[in-house]
């Protein structure tokens, strides 16, 4: 099928789908049939549905929590997930193993087989393929809350018909946000593809009456993206995703470390959203934000951890974010236990809940970050919708050939890799090396002004060595890295 950013005809969307459910023999059950799963998931109650519940979030503007979690052992995970519920989380990840994440099914039927074998999980997550709807509904029906898979996953198709048939009314992800972080050598042009499949399920069941959430992976590669970077990747992934039919969609944004430019940035994803998507004519919308705690090192210390998970979710509160993902005071250690996932839950809610009352002023600083953003996302998405002649998808894949779109420390081949950021003098993030981004001159002079201040204020050279210093900064309890201070 030739690429377009063009709503899939039903027709094209079921003959495909006859190729998806082959994938794995999980496809071929019978609660797959869409006429079972439409009326499966019409008896979704409204409190466990992640849409409904994201609405209810905005409406009284409390910003509620989720964590990340997900073990191989079909038993050992519904517990894992009652754990984290009876801490308090408003909403439950599935966090899904690397091996599903690949679409590598046999080696992940392995690692259940092994895991079971020795009495803990030798997967990093939940390999939901494998369970097929049967396995997930038994999740889902064990807990009380919403459930969305959470995952990685380049081509993610399987995996939505079956968490969504399962009555799991969240999918993360898109065709950008999840496979330019996490894949090396799969095409943009294939990514969008996959997740205009997965969007028009979600699409067809919005057609039939039922409300379902995507929500697009805001922090990229979690290190150091800046804030207009992400942001466009989102607000891309949401209008291809409202093409498809899609509804309810959650853009979000992971926490950069500067409250000012952090609250900004979430200010400015939730409106540019909700403006481009009536820009484009899609109506109806119901625009959510998700904001995360901090993606890059951790400090070692759990005192020190939970100082980082606290700061995060006062910018959260402070932005109105709709929920927060959490994490741990164990997180540079490696997997979290349980308790280290439930310690990170009970403190970003107390948290949360003591600021869910008060309001961020509009400072001038505030107003400056909250416009430049939005700028510099014009700026970039201009050029990404001359390069298609109008249609998205194409520009998106021209976009990242000429380097016009660029994620910072991306593995991906298909991502130029030329843009490196770094912070300012106040520990905003800027750009130092700016590849082709589609920047116009005045944008590139703002950054290099700011670059060029911090360097002076440090008695140094402004050098890829900004980079290499803020990059390790916050796991030695400092924000803006100085190579004097190690």
């Amino acid at each position: 099928m030739e690429l377009k950013n063009k709503k899939w005809t039903e027709a094209e969307f079921l003959k495909e789908r006859e190729e998806v459910l082959k994938t794995w023999h999980t496809g071929s059950s019978p609660l797959l049939n869409l006429d079972v799963a439409i009326e499966n998931l019409k008896r979704v109650p409204e409190e466990k549905n992640f849409a409904i519940a994201l609405n209810k979030a905005k409406e009284i503007g409390r910003t509620m929590i989720q964590p990340r979690a997900g073990v191989a052992v079909l038993q050992d995970h519904i517990e894992l997930m009652l754990h984290l519920q009876n801490a308090g989380a408003d909403f439950l990840p599935t966090t899904i193993d690397s091996y599903t994440r690949q679409n590598r099914y046999q080696e992940a039927e392995n690692g259940i087989n092994e895991s079971r074998t020795i009495g803990r999980s030798l997967l990093n997550g939940f390999p939901a393929v494998n369970y097929g709807v049967e396995g997930c509904m038994k999740v889902y029906e064990a807990v009380g809350v919403p459930l969305q898979a959470r995952h990685g996953t380049p081509d993610s198709r399987l995996l939505a018909e079956i968490i969504h048939a399962a009555g799991w009314t969240s999918n993360e992800g898109g065709a950008i946000s999840y496979n330019v972080p996490y894949a090396k050598a799969i095409s943009i042009e294939n990514t969008i593809k996959y997740w205009q499949y997965c969007d028009r399920l979600v699409g067809f069941y919005e057609d039939h009456g039922i409300k379902i959430n995507r929500e697009p992976f805001g922090p990229l590669t979690g290190t150091l993206v800046p804030p207009s970077i992400s942001n466009t990747v989102a607000i891309i992934e949401a209008l291809l995703a409202a093409e498809q039919g899609v509804k309810n969609i959650t853009v979000g944004y992971g926490q950069g470390g500067n409250l000012i430019q952090d609250v900004a940035a979430v200010n400015a994803l939730r409106d540019q959203t909700e403006e481009y998507l009536e820009k484009y004519g899609y109506k109806n919308m119901e625009i959510s934000t998700v904001f995360h705690q901090w993606m890059g090192g951790f400090p070692a210390d759990e005192a020190e951890a939970l100082g980082l998970i606290s700061m995060a979710s006062t910018v959260a509160a402070l932005s109105k974010a709709t929920k927060m993902i959490t994490k741990t005071p164990y997180e540079s250690i490696g997997v979290p236990t349980k308790e280290a996932n439930a310690m990170g839950i009970k403190a970003s809610k107390f948290v949360v809940t003591l600021l869910q009352d008060q309001k961020y002023e509009q400072s001038a600083k505030y107003l400056e970050e909250y416009h430049q953003i939005k700028k510099e996302v014009d700026s970039i998405l201009n050029h990404v919708f001359v390069l298609g002649k109008g249609d998205l998808a194409v520009g998106t894949v021209k976009a990242f050939e000429q380097g016009i779109l660029d994620v910072p420390f991306a593995p991906s081949m298909y991502n130029a890799g030329k843009v490196l950021p770094a912070r300012d003098n106040d520990g905003s993030i800027r750009i130092l090396e700016f590849g082709n981004i589609g920047f116009s001159e005045d944008i590139k002079a703002y950054h290099r002004a700011k670059i060029k201040e911090r360097a002076k204020s440090q008695n140094r050279e402004v050098s890829f060595q900004l980079t290499v210093d803020d990059v390790y900064a916050v796991s030695t309890g400092r924000l803006i890295g100085n190579s004097k201070n190690k």
